[in-house]
């Protein structure tokens, strides 16, 4: 690297690295993002994601993908196969192959043995509960397990007998041997290892003692050669375990940990423990919902790779919590979206409209733009006639002056076509609105009307130019700002979080080879892959149009 500073936004993490080159000219940075395979990806690890690619991306250095795979009771290979494919949606590339904690198991194993040749690890016979208790809490310190001076040789021998499965699960443990006393709770003796009888999704049954978390990272870490092991702020307390296991064994390289803040998001949770919850009690349908905010269900909504990674650039690296505005994500969709979304008319609530002085088979045909600022998007055809249909919320019958659509003796201009007046409707036997009958005047395509006025615009599409079309109006799952805190988080669920439509999109639209779509005056909505048919597509909304996030415009 040159000595030119380079900077990823300029957060302390780059003025960190920044004077680590300048001690070490020969430094080659090397990162890693390291998910454990328990669940899908979210807008939280996208922020981890960006923050480790990127770096090594600046800094001409490797990023790895490790799955810290732990613990085969809650790891599935579908996890490890839906986080690889988030990875490479959003345009990343890890270094050579994807890495595993498990394939680090033998060695794992032999530090452990190495602790406790050191008399710095022992076999406890003390169940989970006993453990709890002998930790203490932050106001009232440890104290030592009566396993706790066993003999080097006793615990060689009984670590042993753990790895040949020789005791049942619970019954034994190795703890590590630091300081029952400490002010850090995990430096209070932890469990460093346990036994699990459980089939490995890539070691099989080859294991039935299973490393923890805490060992496990920072020997992995050092095993790979990283220079860096960026975490979040909840890690803290954990780097003194992380320093004192690198200390204590012989590993070559130290790496060296830093935390920044986890990411907060306005009426989302982003823990993976109460997002299976809200799967399992089927508030949602599945990983990829778009009401939750992991990256398939993001990416379903209508979110894209550009839109994820300009939001986690503005939001930036600090390590100061703070819940982020959702507006903020908002922000950055409509941003994207605004350059690449073809501009078409949907109606989603269908109410007909008959132009009575039009013949009944009259037609006529119009080009209109894909989107008005750029013509590279191409053009696609409408189709005019005697019945169109409109939005029912852009008809009322009742006078309102405040009311700037279509009413009874009002005037409204039919975007790209001409304008109308309501006249008369006819109601069902419920009383509802069936048709509304207007007179068209065929004198102001492009023109005003004869009293010089400029009435309101509204879309419509033709009869004879729909296809069915389902749309899925999505509003935020909860209702109030920092569910995430909430103990009965569930309980502040938005029952409207899903509103169903069932209207009509332009026949024409089928045939653009595209899935992003700006229905005009409605929204910003794409096609959803999974649950279209042939017959009639389904369309998720994935923002409105109107800007909220003042601080941008």
């Amino acid at each position: 690297m040159n000595n030119k500073k380079k900077k990823y936004k300029n957060n302390f993490i780059s003025q960190i690295i920044n004077n680590d080159f300048d001690e070490d000219q020969n430094l080659s940075l090397h990162t890693r993002f390291p998910p454990e395979p328990n669940g899908y990806l979210h807008i939280g690890h996208a922020k981890s994601i960006c923050l480790n690619f990127e770096l090594a991306k600046l800094y001409n250095g490797k990023c790895n993908l490790r799955f810290d795979d732990t613990n085969p009771l809650k790891e599935n290979i579908k996890y490890i196969n839906a986080i690889q494919e988030d990875i490479k949606w959003l345009g990343y590339k890890w270094n050579n192959n994807v890495h595993y904690s498990s394939d680090y198991f033998p060695k794992l194993y032999k530090y452990a043995k190495e602790l406790i040749k050191k008399g710095l690890a022992y076999v406890d016979q003390l169940t989970k509960e006993q453990i709890r208790e002998y930790r203490g809490s932050l106001k009232k310190p440890g104290k030592n397990s009566p396993y706790r001076d066993r003999t080097i040789q006793d615990n060689i021998k009984l670590f042993q007998k753990m790895k040949k499965g020789e005791f049942s699960e619970g019954e034994v443990c190795l703890r590590a041997k630091i300081d029952m006393q400490s002010s850090f709770m995990v430096m209070r003796d932890p469990v460093i290892y346990r036994i699990i009888f459980s089939e490995h999704h890539q070691t099989k049954n080859k294991w039935c003692i299973y490393p923890m978390y805490d060992f496990t990272h920072c020997l992995s870490d050092s095993i790979e050669g990283i220079t860096h092991s960026l975490c979040t702020l909840e890690f803290q307390d954990n780097k003194s375990l992380y320093n004192w296991i690198l200390k204590n064994t012989s590993v070559k390289k130290y790496p060296k940990q830093y935390e920044f803040s986890r990411l907060n998001l306005e009426f989302c949770v982003l823990s993976k423990r109460k997002l299976s919850i809200l799967i399992k009690k089927k508030f949602v349908n599945g990983w990829n919902d778009p009401r939750i905010p992991t990256l398939s269900g993001l990416k379903r909504k209508g979110y894209t790779p550009a839109s994820i990674k300009n939001f986690c650039e503005n939001i930036g690296i600090t390590k100061q919590n703070n819940l982020i505005e959702f507006s903020m994500l908002e922000y950055c969709i409509r941003k994207d979206l605004n350059k690449i979304a073809i501009r078409t008319m949907a109606v989603l609530e269908p109410i007909k409209i008959y132009l009575y002085n039009l013949d009944d088979n009259y037609e006529e045909k119009f080009i209109v733009p894909n989107h008005p600022s750029i013509p590279e998007l191409g053009t696609h055809e409408i189709i005019f006639t005697k019945i169109i249909y409109i939005d029912r919320v852009d008809f009322q019958e009742k006078y309102n002056k405040k009311y700037k659509r279509l009413k009874l003796g009002g005037e409204v201009r039919l975007r790209y076509a001409y304008v109308i007046k309501a006249e008369k409707i006819e109601k069902d036997k419920y009383n509802n609105i069936v048709k509304i009958i207007c007179f068209c005047d065929l004198n102001t395509l492009g023109k005003k009307t004869k009293n010089n006025k400029n009435p309101a615009v509204i879309h419509w599409i033709s009869v004879n130019n729909t296809f069915p079309a389902e749309f899925r109006l999505y509003n935020h799952l909860f209702n109030i700002k920092n569910p995430e805190r909430e103990k009965n988080f569930l309980s502040y669920i938005n029952p409207k979080s899903l509103i169903i439509k069932n209207g009509f999109i332009e026949k024409t639209v089928i045939k653009i080879k595209n899935i992003f779509f700006q229905f005009e005056r409605i929204g910003y909505f794409c096609i959803d892959e999974i649950d279209s048919i042939k017959d009639k597509l389904v369309f998720n909304r994935t923002v409105g149009l109107r800007e909220l996030w003042n601080s941008k415009k």
